[in-house]
């Protein structure tokens, strides 16, 4: 499902790009302002349908990412310190590199020093869009790998927008908004395991998130981390058939895969080109953006890679070799959705500045998405008919 969200997810930034530079650009831009209007009593909400998509529906992504992080940290790829060692150094570095090349060519703006982590995080459902178009080449260890590594990419994405893009706080709000996820901490503790309630307190919460100058989304993140999970394979309960968070987390991935994350690439990829020339790819924030996926990304998770190796920290899995990890490592520099997202909150008052990280983040997601698929492509050898077949149990 992430590898076929992630080709939906480039034919709607295609489709965003050809509108903006298209008769109908007035008509695209119509639908990103058109004003919606939420009333209840005293309580207001009016956005243009841009932030609605944002604001709202990014947060139920951010909701499924959470969800993710917490299941694989309970249960899956990071329960296990070992499995953790190489996808970790590799996303810390993967995230650190991108922000120094970006840091060293816009230094002294600080305007543009806001976008320093708009390379920072990977797009799974792009990454794997790709990496799905190789068939059977591509290695199911490699899978593995780079959706850790990019889990771990969207849950250092959380922090920085949590630390480092939080606006003038409302304490009345914040306050609201702590009762909400104390309630939710509150039935968690206590074995509450039905959803409907968690899920209507991760409304208010978001209401009160939203009104508070923290970002709207990390709402979703909170109400993720509140809904229990019970791991069957430990669990001592025999009448426990389910996980509410595995129930909830297959509940929203079809919703988030083809419809969330293609409608946020709409409404986020429709850059206009009129008027623009070759030397503005090249100014400080598009190009800081543009080397820090293209060259950071691949540096730092390489390199980290081959530091757990030689070290005996972590060893590469029999089926990746050093030339795989350097096209994992190009794929890792498919930014997109979430630097789409973290540009419009490091820009969102200068208009210019967003415009130019806009081109810096597709720019350089169609950079790594070729590079990694061509080095990909003859770095990885073709499955035998013997490997296709499946294997004695």
């Amino acid at each position: 499902m992430e590898a076929a969200g992630g080709i939906l997810l480039i034919g709607a930034a295609v489709l965003a790009m050809l509108l903006a530079n298209s008769p109908w650009d007035a008509l695209y831009e119509q639908f990103r302002g058109l004003p919606v209007q939420v009333r209840v009593g005293a309580l207001d909400l009016a956005k243009p349908l841009l932030l609605w998509i944002n604001d709202g529906l990014m947060a139920i992504f951010f909701l499924l990412v959470a969800l993710e992080i917490k299941r694989e940290v309970l249960s899956g790829q990071l329960s296990s310190r070992a499995q953790l060692v190489q996808p970790l150094l590799c996303a810390a570095a993967g995230v650190a590199a991108p922000a120094l090349i970006y840091a060293a060519i816009n230094r002294g703006d600080a305007a543009a020093m806001r976008g320093w982590a708009i390379p920072a995080a990977t797009d799974i459902a792009f990454a794997l869009g790709i990496l799905s178009l190789l068939g059977s080449r591509a290695p199911i260890a490699m899978k593995l790998l780079l959706s850790t590594i990019a889990v771990l990419d969207d849950l250092a994405a959380i922090v920085i927008i949590a630390v480092f893009y939080t606006s003038e706080l409302s304490t009345m709000a914040l306050t609201g908004a702590g009762i909400a996820l104390a309630i939710m901490f509150a039935m968690n503790r206590l074995g509450v395991r039905a959803l409907t309630p968690y899920l209507l307190l991760g409304a208010v919460m978001w209401v009160f998130v939203l009104k508070s100058g923290v970002h709207a989304t990390l709402a979703g993140v909170a109400t993720g981390m509140m809904i229990p999970h019970v791991d069957r394979h430990n669990d001592i309960d025999d009448e426990v058939e389910h996980s509410p968070l595995e129930h909830l987390e297959h509940a929203l991935h079809r919703w988030v895969a083809y419809g969330i994350l293609p409608v946020f690439a709409f409404a986020n990829a429709g850059l206009s080109l009129a008027g623009m020339r070759l030397s503005d790819a090249l100014a400080p924030v598009p190009l800081g953006i543009a080397l820090g996926l293209v060259l950071g990304k691949p540096i730092g998770v390489v390199s980290a890679a081959l530091l757990a190796h030689v070290a005996g920290w972590a060893r590469f899995d029999d089926q990746l070799s050093f030339k795989s990890i350097v096209g994992l490592g190009l794929l890792c520099g498919i930014g997109f959705t979430m630097s789409l997202f973290i540009a419009s909150l490091a820009f969102e008052q200068d208009p210019a500045l967003a415009r130019a990280s806009v081109l810096g983040v597709l720019s350089a997601s169609v950079i790594a998405a070729v590079a990694g698929y061509l080095w990909l492509r003859v770095a990885l050898p073709r499955a035998s008919a013997s490997s296709d077949a499946p294997a004695a149990r």
